[in-house]
């Protein structure tokens, strides 16, 4: 069967997400436990090195744009495959801190170089009538990624962690060949004014913003301690790629995050994700040692996680429609500076509260700035550059 354009980029895009996403960026987070016994490390420099992941997803995110306007679309996530190889490969055989730092750092930076290069890519090479379904597709690929890596993660515990790992750096490596065998380069762009427009996008983007840093920061705080949560609990092994599973197949239902935000308007549906993500924490904070509790965690999160990336995605190009990529790389960039500091907060304020109280408290900050958001929209509800409907 031949494949269509969209197809291709799809298929290719998928790959590549998924694994940058669904496995290299979060994987720290699932191995958190093994690595801690194996390596000996504090829950301090377990927190530094999380928040260094993230700092790596800064890094390529702030470098893609600049090699995207040299070289093309696609170079940006030819690095990103790159990286997520051999960061992988780095920490498969990492028998210290400073080298385990240096491998989940190149994995973390994965996801940065190839999420705003895509929308580009499928912009300028797929029909405007097959580019809704094929961003679809790739955004989905997260949650594939999401399911692979509990499957990695069930034959790591007959075994070490450190397969898990080597997993990710194979399927990135499978990834990053597809992308290039099924993604055309593309000319680079035209250079965009920086300066036109600076302070309206500013002022347009400050909700989207507010979003970004709360939600990317209980993100990063659940993938990076779910692990730890139900290590430390009467679970069997098998529930944390079980966790992880689950989490991957709810996430299905972003794809329908656009349909849902022209029914809700997108200030509402991020509220909800919010408050979807506020359950699923206070949930896995209070009761970890139930099977139920956290099957339902896990589930909601899912929903929770896919939808609330979806839907800044949708908000930032209702709001700013003739500058989409650089609304959604602002708010991606703020994002990300909060996912650089949650892990090394929570890491140093764990030995005093506890993983569970920090994980309910959590939830509440998610919980209150989801009312934040409802209460801002209130008194614009007919307002369009207010409330994204």
């Amino acid at each position: 069967m031949t494949l269509t354009a969209g197809g291709r980029v799809g298929l290719a895009g998928a790959a590549v997400v998924g694994v940058a996403f669904g496995m290299a960026r979060y994987a720290y987070g699932l191995t958190l436990p093994d690595i801690r016994q194996e390596l000996g490390l504090s829950e301090l420099v377990l927190g530094l090195v999380a928040s260094a992941t993230f700092a790596g997803y800064l890094a390529g995110l702030l470098l893609a744009g600049p090699l995207a306007a040299r070289r093309g679309s696609r170079a940006p996530t030819t690095v990103g495959g790159t990286c997520g190889a051999l960061g992988a490969l780095i920490v498969t055989v990492a028998q210290s801190p400073w080298l385990l730092a240096v491998g989940a750092v190149l994995a973390g930076s994965a996801g940065g170089w190839v999420w705003a290069p895509y929308s580009d890519i499928v912009t300028r090479t797929v029909s405007s009538r097959q580019q809704p379904k094929t961003l679809a597709i790739i955004t989905t690929g997260t949650s594939g990624g999401l399911v692979m890596l509990g499957g990695f993660a069930v034959l790591a515990a007959l075994g070490s962690w450190r397969l898990v790992w080597a997993g990710i750096a194979l399927a990135a490596t499978a990834a990053a060949v597809l992308n290039l065998r099924l993604v055309p380069r593309t000319r680079p762009g035209p250079r965009a004014d920086g300066q036109r427009g600076g302070p309206s996008l500013a002022r347009a983007l400050r909700v989207p913003a507010a979003y970004s840093v709360v939600y990317f920061a209980v993100v990063v705080i659940y993938f990076t301690y779910a692990a730890d949560a139900l290590d430390a609990s009467a679970l069997p092994t098998a529930a944390i790629p079980a966790l992880y599973a689950a989490i991957g197949l709810t996430g299905m239902v972003g794809v329908t995050t656009g349909a849902l935000a022209q029914r809700l308007g997108s200030l509402r549906v991020a509220a909800l994700c919010l408050v979807t993500l506020a359950a699923a924490l206070a949930l896995l904070g209070l009761a970890s040692d139930s099977p139920a509790a956290t099957a339902t965690s896990a589930c909601i999160f899912g929903m929770g996680y896919m939808t609330g990336s979806a839907i800044l995605a949708v908000w930032t190009a209702e709001l700013v429609p003739d500058r989409a990529g650089a609304a959604f790389t602002a708010c991606l960039v703020v994002g990300a500076v909060s996912s650089v500091a949650a892990p090394a907060l929570a890491g140093a304020a764990i030995p005093n509260l506890g993983l569970g109280t920090l994980l309910v408290l959590t939830a509440a900050v998610a919980l209150l700035s989801a009312m934040g958001l409802m209460l801002h929209g209130l008194p614009r509800r007919g307002t369009v550059a207010e409330t994204g409907r």
